[in-house]
């Protein structure tokens, strides 16, 4: 019988969890720019990958438009539509539709595919101010796998 190897990352160390990588994407909402009504890219993903996302808000959002994260054609795969994000306030974090004072549960782990990156979608009006850190814990699945930060526009 043949062992199956030991996934490592690009320091040649044994990746043994999902939670493997830890990135953070700071997102400053700007009327004109960051908050627009549309999809904007929060980490670049290449190859398969498991992934788990979640938000901590450290300045409370302005603009009563709706926010979610997902990849393209499932834009609420990751973290579930809120849909007045003036309920996002400093000290929230965001982990489903319902924001959670102060602490909530790491969302459940997803499979990206293909490379599909990570998308926050804003939608109705602009979301006009206000600051998330969003958390990306993942592992790389397929060869050459990995995901990236995105500088928001």
């Amino acid at each position: 019988m043949t062992k199956p190897a030991l996934q490592r990352d690009g320091n040649y160390r044994t990746i043994d969890t999902n939670e493997a990588f830890v990135l953070q994407a700071p997102w400053t909402f700007v009327t004109a720019t960051t908050g627009t009504v549309a999809a904007h890219t929060l980490f670049t993903v290449t190859g398969d990958c498991l992934v788990s996302v979640f938000g901590v808000c450290n300045t409370n959002l302005t603009g009563a438009g709706t926010i979610e994260v997902g990849v393209a054609g499932n834009t609420a795969s990751l973290l579930a539509q809120i849909a007045d994000a003036t309920t996002l306030d400093d000290g929230d974090v965001y982990v489903d539709a319902t924001t959670m004072v102060g602490a909530g549960a790491i969302p459940a782990t997803k499979v990206i595919n293909d490379g599909a990156d990570i998308i926050m979608t804003i939608g109705g009006t602009a979301i006009t101010a206000g600051q998330v850190n969003f958390y990306l814990t993942y592992r790389p699945l397929s060869d050459g796998a990995s995901i990236s930060v995105t500088t928001p526009a």
